[in-house]
């Protein structure tokens, strides 16, 4: 478990590198069609739908009393729309890539403060680290599960470790929970997320944090305890953050965290990572279930992950024509291009992984 505050690595310059020549044919594939890098109605319309269906549904839940059997119906479904909005509207605004005008990418990105996390670090954690120095040991947060789970072979291997395939689902389901109340208050009170120290926050950035954590407690705990009871709370609280949690943790994890992924370790003592940018994405990087639209609708385009790594300011709406252009670089620049037909084969391919970490390494 990494705790020291460590140097981030670099990535070495290469003339005629891939990653400039695909920015080349991405811009030329968008300029031939007169296309906009960002959302389209197709995009403003889903959010619309996504972000309706959370209000009702809390409405429904909290003021109208549902029986049981559908009160535990809905909160699953809540918290499915809670990962749905992270997926298609947040991620999309934190990124730039919603719109074109600033303003509604803010907007789409503080989405997340109505789920209740800081957009400030998940801005830090996911847009500027994870996609930075993507699964490098040390650096990059979001494969650090510290002695619960062992995320790459440089990580230190534990006894529990020997059942992380067989436990790692109730450890998903604990994600959101986690965000909410405890690793958004850690990262804020150490000023470090993981071993890099996040930037000074200015005021109105302090006053969003605290604004946001007042917001939720109301809205998700002190409000429903007030019009349903406890126990009646307790147990949809449970079930929706359980479903989110789980659901937000799978999709990341199938992107990174599957068998034939990479895990670059940096060259010392230049503290330079072996390829460069581009190469280094694709390699630590998986796609699945592409060809499902369904799947795609749901998750926001993020099982386009690789086009998504390598276009970030990209809308997930345009990734499945980029990921034409993308596999043919690969192929010309001799570069394996990692894809699951399915959800169910990049599970599984994510279960052989952690089966594969649950042994110690061999020298």
């Amino acid at each position: 478990m990494q705790t020291q505050t460590i140097a981030a690595p670099k990535f070495p310059v290469k003339a005629n590198s891939l990653h400039a020549e695909l920015k080349r044919r991405v811009k030329e594939y968008l300029d031939q069609h007169e296309i906009k890098g960002t959302g389209n109605y197709k995009l403003f319309s889903k959010a619309i739908i996504l972000t309706a269906l959370l209000f009702i549904t809390y409405t429904h839940l909290i003021f109208f009393t549902p029986s049981n059997a559908v009160a535990i119906i809905e909160s699953v479904f809540f918290g499915c729309l809670i990962a749905a909005i992270g997926f298609n509207v947040m991620h999309d605004g934190s990124h730039g890539s919603f719109s074109k005008y600033a303003w509604l990418n803010k907007l789409a990105s503080s989405s997340i403060s109505v789920l209740g996390a800081s957009r400030f670090m998940w801005g830090m954690k996911h847009v500027t680290i994870h996609h930075t120095y993507t699964n490098i040991d040390g650096v990059d947060d979001d494969i650090e599960v510290g002695v619960f789970m062992r995320m790459a072979p440089t990580q230190k291997h534990y006894l529990l470790h020997r059942f992380q395939h067989i436990y790692f689902w109730f450890l998903y389901m604990l994600l959101y929970i986690f965000w909410i109340f405890f690793t958004d208050y850690k990262k804020y009170f150490s000023k470090k997320i993981g071993s890099v120290s996040i930037k000074s926050m200015t005021f109105m950035e302090h006053f969003e944090f605290w604004s946001v954590k007042l917001y939720h407690a109301f809205a998700f705990v002190i409000l429903p305890i007030y019009m349903l009871g406890w126990l009646s709370w307790l147990v949809g609280f449970i079930v929706a953050t359980f479903v989110a949690g789980f659901v937000l943790s799978i999709v990341f994890q199938l992107a990174h965290t599957v068998e034939h992924t990479e895990f670059p370790v940096a060259i010392q003592p230049e503290n330079k990572m072996p390829d460069e940018f581009a190469t280094h994405q694709i390699s630590t990087t998986a796609n699945f279930a592409t060809k499902s639209k369904l799947v795609s609708w749901l998750v926001g385009g993020l099982n386009y992950q690789i086009e998504h790594h390598l276009f970030p300011k990209i809308s997930h709406v345009h990734y499945p024509a980029i990921s034409k252009i993308v596999k043919q670089a690969c192929k010309d620049f001799k570069i394996k291009y990692i894809e699951y037909p399915t959800v169910a084969s990049a599970i599984k391919a994510h279960v052989n992984y952690l089966r594969l970490m649950s042994k110690p390494a061999t020298v």
